[in-house]
């Protein structure tokens, strides 16, 4: 893929690794579209107490996600694990940081699409994925689902919903995405993608 192509931001946040694994089948499926590419990026943890301050760079993993990413991009994919049935807090101070991409109207008209982990099949996903969508409405944000087209959104006994991909590890941290939440992640991605392409033209 070229530096000219348009790229599509897969922004998330990662305590343990599920909402990771989520963002990088998210990716491969944005990059099996020509004519875009997946730009994979995480935001830092944050703390009550100062002296836990991130380090400006990960040790390991996706780089962290500047303004300009955003500003940049043809489309998001935003995830985060649940938190009491909404984002997790690293993920909520980012957003809370575009004020200026919503004051310039950076981000109107592209489209977005959201997805989420909990420990728990009714962990909150739902209203995790509706949390998400929220800041994404308010800033003109053209919203992706998963259709049910996707053979995978009636079959799977564990994530997976209309509104956006989702994974239960239940309960525990190693838990691996399912054949169907593998499926459902993809192609999420590769929607997304059509549609950015399809917008930008």
């Amino acid at each position: 893929m070229s530096e000219a192509s348009p790229h599509i931001l897969v922004l998330y946040y990662s305590l343990h690794g599920a909402v990771k694994n989520m963002a990088e089948e998210i990716a491969r499926g944005i990059d099996s579209v020509a004519g875009v590419s997946a730009k994979v990026r995480t935001v830092p943890p944050v703390s009550s107490k100062a002296e836990n301050n991130p380090k400006p760079v990960p040790d390991e993993g996706a780089p962290y996600a500047s303004n300009e990413d955003l500003q940049n991009c043809a489309g998001l994919a935003l995830g985060s694990p649940t938190r009491f049935g909404s984002m997790a807090a690293a993920m909520k101070y980012f957003l809370d940081g575009t004020i200026n991409e919503w004051l310039h109207g950076d981000l109107i008209g592209k489209p977005a699409t959201v997805f989420s982990s909990s420990a728990t099949m009714h962990g909150g996903q739902e209203t995790t994925l509706f949390n998400l969508m929220t800041p994404l409405l308010h800033q003109g944000m053209v919203i992706v689902g998963v259709p049910y087209s996707e053979p995978a959104l009636s079959s799977t006994k564990s994530g997976g919903t209309p509104y956006g991909s989702t994974h239960v590890t239940f309960g525990k941290d190693d838990t691996p995405l399912s054949d169907e939440e593998k499926q459902l992640c993809y192609a999420q991605g590769k929607r997304l993608a059509e549609i950015a392409i399809k917008l930008k033209n």
